[in-house]
């Protein structure tokens, strides 16, 4: 009640599309607009509604800008505001949390720290300076807004309770799992609160890029952080939400394009671990034409089953081999085994046949996404919850590349990565790599022997010993069990007296 008032309230409902909808919704959408302020506009207005509803609401927001082939292009821009561009908290709050959470004054861990520079939903970024015996260096100091995980908390209570109505109100909602849908969220949330988690990150992810020519990301200060504030390299760049100063310095629009892509698919197919929050706000290029990933709070994680999954989806798309992408789905039990396969197939072929080889700014997006769920819903396809963050960031990736080249041609993008990763691993020297982890699994097995054989040996002797001596029982269990009995006897005679009664009031009332 309180979003539907807010988004009311704040003109976002102008942005509804009524013609499409039901009777029913058609009437809340025109009610809903008698409230609405004077002088609002949809995108702005539906910003500012985000803002007022929350954290998780912002999310949203951030991820809907990503998509102007969606939403529209002019609330797109509008919507970029909530990526680094929200009201700051002020400067004697964040320094009075660094001194909290580092535990001592100010200058003892900064020589000098700025005015915010940029703010977002979760937290805030000052410029800050070092001095020490390596001499004096630039960092950039993140601090959690005072209270976020409180309404993070609030946010969350709502949504468990959304997703149980519906559950309950739309039976054929459980195959989308919204409750799993918000325990995932809720998980992500927990790791987005501790900065020293953050950080992890991106000691783990710069382990995996190290050899990656186009990307890097900053590395962390960790003895200048800790639950609330990160402290890492201050980075100079060009965000690439600012598309005019990206051209104005000379840079490659198509290339950059390209290396976000190819970027995102090696760290969540090759990896397995990869950036889960990448909009526009979150990357920039720094001199050297470098892509440069921050806020490292939200990731995901994939394991093999997911990675390959995702590669040989893409590689049957980037072929045409649709009859393989129908065979996967079931391989993974994604789609039920009652199904056929060759129906499946036909379904995905229109998918897709009509984008094969046509530019981006050729695909409606929104018309794409509404011909996948009706699949979905089509083969009771059921949401797994493992895929919703890779899936997710592959929309916004895929969203932050077209507005650089608005003509991508996604699948000539991702075939290098792509094709890379299943001739290593679906290939002939993967198939080595796994007869050889195989052979090292058979291994620890063939070690573990004789200490099973010993366990299952002494399993047996006191099996005999229990057949013949019977089971012997401690003071305390039979204590516990003549209790148990005791209250089994009290409520059965209770039930007895409760019987007799009841046969009584019928035979007076049949008297």
């Amino acid at each position: 009640m309180r979003a539907g008032w807010t988004l009311a309230r704040e003109g976002a409902l102008g942005l509804v599309d009524v013609h499409d909808l039901p009777a029913p919704a058609r009437l809340v959408v025109r009610l809903g607009r008698l409230v609405e302020k004077r002088n609002v506009s949809g995108g702005k207005g539906l910003a500012a509604a985000l803002v007022k509803l929350g954290p998780s609401w912002v999310k949203l927001g951030q991820f809907l800008a990503t998509r102007p082939d969606v939403v529209g292009f002019a609330v797109a821009r509008d919507l970029e505001e909530l990526q680094d561009r929200m009201p700051p908290f002020p400067q004697a709050v964040a320094i009075a949390e660094i001194e909290r959470a580092l535990g001592g004054p100010l200058h003892q861990f900064f020589a000098e720290l700025s005015e915010p520079v940029a703010a977002a939903s979760v937290a805030q970024v000052h410029k800050g300076v070092i001095r020490d015996a390596d001499g004096e260096r630039e960092v950039a100091v993140k601090v959690l807004r005072p209270g976020v995980d409180r309404r993070f908390r609030s946010d969350l209570s709502t949504f468990y309770f959304a997703a149980r109505t519906i559950e309950r109100l739309d039976p054929r909602s459980k195959r989308l799992k919204p409750v799993e849908t918000v325990d995932m969220l809720a998980r992500t949330v927990a790791f987005e609160m501790d900065s020293r988690l953050e950080a992890a990150a991106l000691s783990e992810m710069a382990e995996n890029i190290a050899d990656d020519p186009d990307f890097r990301i900053p590395a962390p200060d960790w003895n200048r952080t800790a639950r609330s504030v990160l402290t890492l390299e201050w980075i100079e760049g060009i965000p690439l939400s600012d598309i005019d100063r990206l051209k104005a310095a000379g840079f490659d629009l198509v290339d950059l394009a390209r290396i976000i892509i190819q970027s995102f698919l090696r760290h969540a197919i090759r990896d397995g671990f990869f950036h889960a929050d990448m909009h526009q706000g979150n990357l920039m290029i720094d001199a050297s034409g470098q892509l440069v990933a921050v806020d490292f709070g939200i990731m995901g994680r994939a394991g093999l089953k997911e990675r390959r999954f995702l590669a040989e989806i893409l590689h049957g798309f980037i072929t045409r081999n649709y009859r393989r992408v129908a065979e996967v789905h079931f391989e993974a039990g994604y789609v039920p085994s009652s199904h056929s396969i060759d129906d499946f197939a036909q379904a995905i072929r229109a998918i897709g046949e009509p984008i094969h080889q046509k530019r981006a700014d050729e695909i409606s997006m929104a018309k794409l996404l509404t011909l996948l769920f009706e699949i979905t819903e089509l083969f009771d396809m059921k949401t797994r919850p493992e895929l919703i963050l890779l899936q997710k960031t592959m929309v916004v990736v895929e969203g932050v590349a077209r507005r650089l080249n608005p003509k991508l041609d996604m699948w000539t993008t991702a075939d290098p990565v792509v094709r890379d990763w299943i001739e290593r691993n679906l290939g002939p020297l993967g198939k080595l790599s796994d007869l050889g982890q195989q052979t090292r699994e058979a291994g620890k097995s063939f070690t573990l022997l004789p200490s099973l054989l010993n366990r299952a040996e002494t399993l047996a002797e006191r099996l005999n010993e229990a057949t013949e001596k019977g089971f012997a029982l401690k003071p305390e269990s039979i204590e516990a069990i003549g209790r148990a009995e005791a209250r089994r006897n009290r409520w059965g005679n209770a039930a007895l007296w409760i019987i007799a009664f009841a046969a009584l009031y019928l035979a007076w009332n049949l008297v």
